[in-house]
């Protein structure tokens, strides 16, 4: 990486990773706070506190990343990081659970991630996007992990209030390190082309990546309505569950440097992206065959839960680098934001559904279920041709020229 490249990546992770992190750390004790407010006593309306960040971030999504492509990336990030610290103050403060869900909602509309990995891509080159997008990815990965730790002993200490006091103070240094880390926008002819929703939806290497990473993220949520209840039934009990999360998931990191970036600079780079895809379908039936024992092994669910992060992590750094890449340059604000929509509306799907496949079918319901859905995809996702490099385009320090894309996937 060049230094501009080093400097987009770590600032932008960054931001990523401030405002997950603050996200993050009010899940895991959500629900049991939230029901000592007034009007806490229905779960319903709990449910929906918890889930409207989604519903209006999915719903933002392709307007801000089609606002970026007209105005710049760097206002809608700000514009974005104002309404989502705005909703967390409004959430810090809330009186009663309707103030709450009115809290979330405000930050769910701060929908800047089709921004961030818009200029992400703006700034660096094909060949290293996987490894930026890998920092992106690791980063909210490992938000993910250090909240299971933290999250209990700061409700503790601070409560529902408190936490999102944090989460807004954390969204205002992300609004510091756009202003003063992120480097300077490539500059763009006042007269090239704008992008439009329509015709990034007619792209079919672009609708494959829609449709990969609403798959991805409904596992993952549906999955996680299942979890939890597996490794209290080998033993851990709910506030050591990090001790399984947090190893798999560094250590999973570890096996993705050592392994999708050599390969990608090989050319391997379809072989990774289904290979991973199909160890997370193995993955599910590792889970199937666990969840119908009496006693489920807990060795058995961390090493799992180790080759699930290992394949997640793989898909979270490849699908959004392989999307901006074959996105046209004019048009990768709007796609990144049908990206990112599909995204927030796997989370939503996985989560509902999820619930009530448990309610219905238990849980080897659920995961033959997730199982069935990571083959869809792998058939779906079979006939891919991952993007050539393209050695004549200007790096990103040379005021960011548009690339060409006229590879498909």
């Amino acid at each position: 990486m060049t230094a501009t490249e080093r400097r987009a990546s770590a600032s932008l992770a960054s931001i990523f990773a401030l405002r997950m992190l603050g996200l993050f750390l009010v899940l895991p004790v959500f629900a049991l706070e939230a029901a000592k407010y007034p009007g806490g006593d229905d779960p319903a309306r709990v449910g929906l506190a918890m889930g409207i960040y989604g519903l209006t971030q999915g719903i933002l999504q392709i307007p801000f990343g089609i606002a970026s492509d007209w105005w710049g990336r760097k206002r809608v990030m700000i514009a974005g990081l104002l309404m989502f610290a705005l909703g967390s103050f409004v959430a810090a403060w809330a009186p009663d659970l309707n103030w709450l869900v009115a809290g979330r909602s405000l930050q769910g509309a701060g929908a800047i991630s089709a921004a961030v990995t818009a200029m992400l891509a703006d700034l660096t080159r094909d060949e290293v996007r996987t490894k930026s997008m890998a920092l992106v990815g690791g980063s909210i990965a490992l938000m993910f992990a250090l909240s299971l730790v933290l999250a209990p002993m700061l409700a503790a200490y601070i409560g529902l209030h408190g936490l999102f006091a944090l989460t807004g103070s954390l969204a205002l240094a992300a609004i510091a390190a756009v202003v003063y880390w992120v480097p300077p926008e490539p500059l763009v002819h006042k007269d090239r082309p704008r992008g439009s929703v329509a015709e990034v939806l007619k792209d079919p290497a672009l609708l494959r990546l829609d449709f990969g990473v609403f798959m991805l993220h409904a596992v993952q949520l549906a999955m996680w309505v299942a979890i939890p209840a597996l490794l209290v039934g080998a033993g851990l009990d709910k506030s050591r569950h990090w001790q399984v999360y947090l190893p798999a998931v560094l250590l999973s990191f570890g096996v993705m440097g050592m392994t999708l970036f050599p390969l990608e600079k090989r050319g391997y780079l379809r072989a990774v992206f289904l290979g991973a895809i199909g160890m997370i379908f193995l993955v599910q039936l590792g889970l199937l065959w666990t969840s119908s024992l009496a006693s489920p092994s807990l060795g058995l669910l961390g090493a799992l839960l180790f080759l699930f992060f290992c394949g997640f992590n793989v898909l979270e750094a490849t699908q959004p680098s392989l999307a901006s890449r074959v996105a046209p340059a004019h048009a990768r604000g709007a796609a990144l934001g049908v990206y990112n929509t599909l995204q927030s509306l796997g989370f939503f799907a996985g989560g509902a559904a999820g619930g009530w496949i448990i309610k219905t079918h238990g849980a080897q319901g659920l995961f033959m279920t997730c199982g069935g859905l990571m083959l869809l995809w792998l058939l779906v996702a079979w006939p891919m041709r991952a993007p050539g490099r393209h050695a004549a385009q200007s790096r990103p320090e040379m005021n960011g020229a548009a690339r060409a894309h006229t590879v498909k996937l």
